[in-house]
């Protein structure tokens, strides 16, 4: 070797070496974002699952709305539609308000994707608002129990409801998704 090839080989292994340290003193310079405060995480954790399940929604296409993976099965927009109005059963029931959809909604009225799609998206923007009404010193206030009129549950717990509630279906209709050759936006 020669005298210039050791002397760019030490030079880019010092380099390489410094990297890593450049980049910590880097980080130490933006101090760390603080954690968000429980009623910020419960709305962006809402809002994270409205935008997977708005997207599998948008993706699928209409010819497939149809689509079950076996006869005893929910059909893909039955999965839609009872989700949707899961969501405003629940956080009508939070807000204690007499929830206004039953919960499995009849298809009359919503025969295109592009409504199926809107419903879905309204049904999103108003638990949005209901979730956003949930602050740091409300989160144990107590409501209506969504399963038990009579009963009672916390704010924060009836949220916890809606958010397993849609994680489940937004786990189903990611199978079907797959079934239909599509990849889920949380694998993308």
């Amino acid at each position: 070797m020669t005298k210039w090839t050791k002397l760019v080989g030490v030079v880019l292994a010092v380099g390489m070496a410094a990297m890593p340290v450049l980049a910590q003193q880097a980080a130490k310079k933006e101090p760390p974002k603080p954690a968000p405060s429980p009623s910020q995480a419960v709305l962006e954790q809402w809002n994270d699952i409205g935008r997977k399940l708005i997207i599998i929604a948008e993706d699928l296409p209409e010819d497939k709305y149809d689509f079950k993976p076996n006869p005893d099965s929910r059909t893909f927009v039955a999965q839609l539609l009872h989700v949707a109005a899961s969501m405003y059963y629940f956080t009508d029931t939070a807000l204690g308000q007499k929830p206004r959809y039953p919960d499995d909604p009849k298809r009359d009225e919503l025969k295109t994707k592009d409504q199926i799609v809107k419903y879905l998206k309204d049904a999103f923007a108003h638990a949005h608002k209901a979730v956003a009404t949930i602050n740091n010193s409300n989160l144990l206030e107590q409501t209506t129990d969504p399963f038990n009129p009579k009963g009672k549950r916390t704010r924060v717990d009836s949220v916890g409801i809606f958010y397993w509630h849609t994680y489940d279906h937004y786990g189903q209709m990611v199978e079907y998704l797959r079934m239909n050759g599509l990849v889920p936006p949380a694998s993308r």
